[in-house]
């Protein structure tokens, strides 16, 4: 592997001495020669060596990371965020498709995450502009349903609203979505990760192959585990181990 340079931009001089040493240990291949305490400094910083990655904390005495990406005409590096937020802002990362480490920073969980960026820095271009701009909404109103999702595809990333969504179908490692204009997207995230984010918005896995949008069933043909007509006019398989649950809910959303 070629060297990486790394920056990290955190006010915590604690937090930047424990990823140093973690980087050191884990990813001798990966070269944190910048550190910066401020957005300040870490716009200086970013603009003289042109990092590989960053990892970037989002509250910092007053200023936060998405201060400082705002301030950048693209973001042409791998991004990771360090934070402290809570469950529902965790939520939101997930919904942009945006890699994080929760505060304090746990070995494991780091070593995953840089595993994660270093295979996607060679297929997956970096994140758009747009899906931090989501991503900072969607913090700032955590208690509120998400109304987009960022898909990334092999060409990059794609935002969507989740109301377009009817079903999503795995396909091995992968996700296709199929949208109400007919349109298909090809995610590389597998059907699983949808699942955990999605099922808490009107979304509901009927076969371990397909997960629908509620919104979208159109009806439900009677069989040993029975078919979901979509509104696109798809039918889908439902699990005989999902049926009781399927039609409770339909009940309960007359």
């Amino acid at each position: 592997m070629q060297e990486i340079k790394a920056l990290i931009i955190d006010d915590e001089f604690q937090s930047r001495n424990f990823l140093i040493k973690m980087l050191q240990q884990y990813f001798p291949d990966i070269i944190v020669a910048y550190q910066a305490a401020t957005v300040e400094e870490g716009l200086k910083e970013i603009k003289k060596y042109s990092p590989n990655i960053v990892f970037l904390d989002i509250q910092m005495k007053g200023e936060t990371g998405f201060d400082l990406l705002s301030r950048l005409p693209e973001i042409n590096f791998a991004l990771i965020f360090t934070t402290a937020f809570d469950q529902y802002a965790i939520k939101a990362f997930r919904f942009n498709a945006i890699d994080y480490l929760l505060k304090p920073l746990v070995t494991d969980e780091l070593v995953e995450a840089i595993n994660k960026v270093i295979q996607e820095m060679a297929n997956v271009p970096h994140v758009s502009k747009e899906q931090v701009q989501q991503l900072h909404y969607d913090i700032q109103n955590t208690k509120k349903i998400h109304d987009k999702i960022a898909i990334p595809t092999a060409e990059g990333f794609i935002v969507i609203p989740v109301s377009e969504i009817v079903y999503c179908h795995a396909d091995g490692n992968y996700t296709m979505f199929y949208l109400t204009d007919k349109k298909c997207i090809l995610s590389s995230f597998n059907l699983k990760q949808y699942d955990e984010i999605l099922t808490l918005q009107s979304f509901f896995r009927a076969h371990r192959s397909y997960l629908i949008n509620l919104e979208h069933v159109k009806m439900y043909r009677r069989g040993e585990g029975g078919e979901i007509v979509m509104s696109n006019g798809h039918e889908i398989e439902l699990s005989r181990t999902h049926k009781d649950e399927f039609l409770h809910i339909l009940k309960i959303r007359k």
